[in-house]
This record gives C-alpha cells, sequence and structure tokens, in this order.
C-alpha cells in the first residue's frame, strides 16, 4: 500500500519553537509548545488532552514583552499578543527564553505577512476631542 505523504511547503518551515518554561529556574517541564513559521503561530498546550491554537501572523496587532525580576534572572521573558483572531484573541507567549529576539522575529515576520497581503491596520480613536464651529458665516 503507497503511504499518503502532504506535501511540505516553505511556509511550513519552522523558524523557532520553544516550550513554556516554569518560573523558577526556567525549566521546560511543561506541556505548551510554541512554534513559529512563516505565517502563523501555533500553540499546542496539555498532555492528556492536547489542544493546538493557530494565529495567523497577519492577525497580529500589537506585540509587547514583558520580564519580571525573576525572569531577567533566568534570562526569560513573556510576549504579549493583541489579535484579531476570534478563537485566539488576545494571548500571551510565557516564560520562553531569548524573549527579545524571539519578539523582534515575531515582529519582523508580521509585519512581512501584513505587506504580503496588502492588510492595513485602521486604528480609530474613540477619545479624540475634535472642535467644530458651527456658526454660519454669512
Amino acid at each position: 500500500m503507497a503511504e499518503s505523504t502532504l506535501p511540505q511547503a516553505n511556509q511550513n518551515e519552522l523558524l523557532w519553537r520553544d516550550r513554556k518554561r516554569t518560573k523558577l529556574f526556567a525549566l521546560p517541564w511543561t506541556f505548551t509548545v510554541y512554534r513559529l513559521t512563516k505565517d502563523r503561530l501555533l500553540i499546542k498546550r496539555g498532555f492528556f488532552t492536547t489542544r493546538e491554537d493557530e494565529v495567523r501572523l497577519y492577525r497580529i496587532l500589537d506585540i509587547s514583552l514583558k520580564r519580571t525580576l525573576l525572569q531577567k534572572i533566568f534570562g526569560t521573558g513573556s510576549i504579549l499578543c493583541h489579535s484579531s483572531d476570534k478563537t485566539m484573541g488576545d494571548f500571551e507567549i510565557i516564560n520562553v527564553k531569548r524573549s527579545y529576539e524571539v519578539k523582534n522575529l515575531l515582529s519582523d515576520l508580521v509585519e512581512q505577512e501584513r505587506m504580503a497581503k496588502r492588510v492595513s491596520n485602521r486604528e480609530f480613536m474613540s477619545d479624540m476631542e475634535c472642535d467644530f464651529d458651527e456658526e454660519d458665516e454669512a
């Protein structure tokens, strides 16, 4: 019998992989795995029951880095992502090594995907004050 295989596209090339690490000593003894390809971020959680979430990079709107004192001591950090993805929403990549470099890589890939897909982010300011003169000039 012939074995079925799926074609591997360049988009699926793994650019970064890490595990969520424990807070103490930053050991990778958790069941959360992060994987980053050219066009998506995958987060797999669980041991008995696993769940894999995927977010397309062009849907990520904002990225920030948070590092506590303990994270700085052990060389880890957490990356906060705000996305327009309906199932993921806002999410966090928790306690990963080289977090600064990972954040920069993710940010560059998000920008590349947004440009490639011609996606624009229109930000609306709700608290913007506008002064209009409604007087009719005669």
